[in-house]
Formats: structure tokens, sequence, C-alpha cells
């Protein structure tokens, strides 16, 4: 008996050893919801006294169906996802590099076989609210309906009525390359029940008009958690660190919580609303990468009340601490030959050939505030990533000034010299040199 009892105290011990185990993956697997950290409470929106949050801005209101859905598509970012450089907008094929492999968009223009010409309402509404397309299929969350899904019917249905208004365009994108198992979609659908929210955008009946507002056009249109968040194993956002970094196509989304060093809290509110309006901030840079099209295909496109409700959004999120230092507070010396720390030659050497005459040897640009390095969150970025991507494959913004580029110099530069360019910069502008390395270089690369 004796025996017995003390095999059972390790059986049971296992067990709740198992249990707690099972427990922890649990919660660190299952982070909380996207507006779970405002607390307070929420109403359903025919409950809410203040003014409806969601749909267009105000003076869009009594505007037709495809004028609303136009609006809501652009800050939804359906053109940027779902267009390839080179190809006709909305046809599909861009490509969404994973570590599981490469997803292409599909064709959302309203061509019949080969976009989503015969598609119903419900057909439409169960894609962005569950992730299911119209042949019964799960979507890979590349496409955001755990955020689509807080959008109402109203707005999803005029940006359905936007599309069917583009000319048909017959194009099949390249087939997804991802491996078994991967490719099996039905797992999404598990993915989606327990990630994706079951019920629209509710209004936190404690907070102001704009907050709700900006709450609705953060997270149910910009989807910005999908970038500015972390991701867990599961690949899910880590609401638990809501808008304290991630990764986007192979380029670091910083940390935009109130952090006061990493993320916006030093910023003022008319900063933040310039640089989503896509202006250059003096000391702070200008948007690159997948956020350049954000800013100038999606907030282009926003009013300034739209604009200042997303601000007003963004003041509430909670800092999330992050490895960047402080950007340096003066501009480097005017001069190649005053240098203040031991430079690698060979960036020194691409500087000298490919940027100064842009950029200048102070960082302070001769010819625009788009191309000033002082004070930029990437040259302030020890891993140097962003750098380094912009050096390979440049960048191009739409300005209030006219269309500006900066050329792609991958092809005129092997992996260590855009190293060691990258290493230059971080050192002579930035707060903290970085030690990037050719086979850095390379996997930034191959991602793209």
């Amino acid at each position: 008996m004796k025996a017995l009892s003390r095999r059972w105290k390790i059986v049971l011990g296992i067990l709740a050893a198992g249990s707690l185990i099972g427990l922890s993956v649990a919660w660190w697997l299952i982070p909380p919801g996207a507006l779970a950290f405002a607390g307070g409470t929420r109403v359903a929106l025919d409950a809410y006294s203040g003014p409806n949050p969601t749909g267009v801005s105000t003076e869009l209101k009594s505007a037709d169906a495809v004028t609303r859905g136009r609006y809501l598509a652009a800050l939804s970012g359906c053109q940027i996802c779902h267009t390839e450089e080179g190809s006709a907008p909305f046809a599909g094929g861009h490509a969404f590099p994973t570590p599981f492999g490469t997803l292409y968009s599909p064709n959302i223009t309203p061509d019949r076989r080969t976009g989503i010409g015969d598609w119903s309402d419900a057909d439409f509404l169960r894609a962005m609210h569950k992730g299911i397309a119209k042949d019964g299929s799960h979507l890979y969350p590349a496409f955001p309906y755990d955020s689509y899904a807080l959008m109402t019917d109203e707005d999803a249905l005029a940006i359905k009525a936007y599309l069917f208004s583009l000319k048909p365009v017959r194009q099949t994108p390249p087939r997804n390359t991802l491996p078994f198992p991967f490719n099996q979609r039905w797992l999404m659908g598990i993915w989606g029940a327990v990630y994706t929210p079951s019920d629209r955008f509710r209004p936190h009946a404690d907070r102001s008009p704009e907050w709700n507002r900006g709450a609705y056009l953060v997270e149910a249109l910009a989807h910005c958690n999908d970038c500015h968040t972390e991701r867990n194993l599961a690949e899910a956002p880590n609401n638990r660190r809501k808008f304290g970094g991630g990764i986007a196509d192979g380029w670091l989304a910083y940390n935009i919580t109130q952090d006061e060093t990493s993320g916006l809290g030093a910023w003022s509110d008319d900063e933040i609303a310039r640089y989503l309006s896509g202006s250059h901030v003096q000391g702070r840079g200008a948007a690159a990468g997948p956020m350049a099209g954000v800013v100038d295909v999606e907030l282009n496109h926003a009013s300034q009340a739209d604009i200042r409700a997303m601000v007003a959004y963004l003041r509430s999120i909670p800092p999330a601490a992050g490895d960047l230092p402080a950007p340096r507070p003066t501009a480097a010396p005017d001069s190649p030959r005053a240098e203040v720390a031991a430079f690698d030659n060979r960036g020194k050497h691409v500087f000298e050939g490919a940027c100064a005459s842009c950029h200048g040897w102070s960082g302070a640009s001769p010819l625009t505030g788009y191309a000033t390095l002082t004070g930029s969150r990437a040259v302030n970025d020890p891993s140097a990533t962003n750098v380094a991507s912009i050096v390979l494959f440049g960048t191009e913004r739409l300005t209030p000034q006219g269309r500006i580029a900066m050329p792609a110099f991958g092809k005129a530069y092997s992996d260590a010299e855009i190293a060691a360019v990258a290493n230059y910069v971080t050192a002579r502008f930035g707060a903290r040199g970085s030690h990037l390395t050719a086979k850095d270089v390379a996997k930034l690369r191959e991602g793209s």
C-alpha cells in the first residue's frame, strides 16, 4: 500500500508539473487581445453615446459606397499588399517572405476567373472577418483578418464596392512556396479560432470620442499591430509587448509605444502627426521601406482629424522598453577628415563615393530634409538592419515637394561593402556604431 501510495504521489506530481507547464505555454501562446491594455468598459456600437467611431472621415459621411470604400481601402493598405511592382494595382503577386516559405498576395480585382469578381457580400465578409476564402480554404494571416475582424460589415462592404468598381485584371499570382506541413491551409482554421476576435469593434465608454476613433483606425483598418508588435511561436502578435517593435518584409518596424528612448514618448503630438502625414520630421527622420508605402499610399489619404485621432490613441499605448539608445543630439563634423572614431575605411570610401553628395558629411542633407541622417531612428539603431536594407533596395517617396528617391545599391556593391558602409553610417551619425557583417547583409538580400 505504501509503494502504491508513493507511485500515485509521483504520478500526481508529474501531472501537476505537466499541467503547470501546459498552462504556462498556453498563457504565452495566447496573449491578450489588441485592446485589452485599455481596460474600462466596452459597449456595443449601437449603445455608445458618442459619435460613431467607425466608417470614413466626417467629410465623407454622406458619400456613396464606392467613395467611402476608396478611403477605407487606402487606410487598410489593400493596394500595398495586393500590388506587385510593375503590375496592375490590386492584381496580386506581392511576395511575403516568412520563416516557413514565401506567400504571394491574391488578385482582388473584380476579374471573375483570377480575382474576386464572383464573390458575394457574404463571401467577402467571411474572408475579412474569419479569414476564409470563397472556396472554403483558410487564408494565411499575412492577410490581417485578425485585425479586419474588428471592422464593421458596412465598412467592409464599402471596400468591396470600391474594389468591384475597378477594372478587372486577369492575372494569376505565383503559387506559395510553403513546405509541408505549412502548406496545409486547414491548420489556419485552428490559428483563426484562437487569435481572431469573434465580434466587431466595440467602443470604450470611458474613453474620448477621438480615442475611440483612433483605436478603430489603428487596430481595425491600419492594422499597425501586424508590423509593430513582435510575434510569438504561433506567429500571432504578442500583445504583452504591444507595439514594442516587430519585423515587416525583413525591415525593422520600430517601437511606437510611449517609451521615452526607444518609442514615441519623446515625440510631440505634432511630430507624430507630421510623420504619419508623410513629412520629414527634423531630428526624427522620414519613413522608408514598408513604412514609406504605408505613409504615402495609405495615410496620405487620411484627413487631419483622423491623423490626430490616431495620435491620441498611440499616446495611450503603455511604454515597452527597447534596446535603442537615445539619438545622437548633434550633427557629425562637416568634414571627412574630422573623424571621432575608428571608422572602417571601406565604409568611408563607399560613403564618399555614393552617399556624401546627398546626405552630407555632417548628416544634414544639402538637398532635402528627407535625406538628413541626424536623429534618424534607423541610423541610431545598433543593428543597422534598416540602414543596410535601404542601401540594398533603395526607397521612393511621394512627398509634398514631389517624388524623391534613393537608388538601390545592391547590385553596385558587395555584401561586405554594404556592411561596411552601414557600420560607418551608424558610427559617424548615430549614437552607437553597428557591427554588421557580410553574412548579415546576405540574409537581408535573400529576404528581398
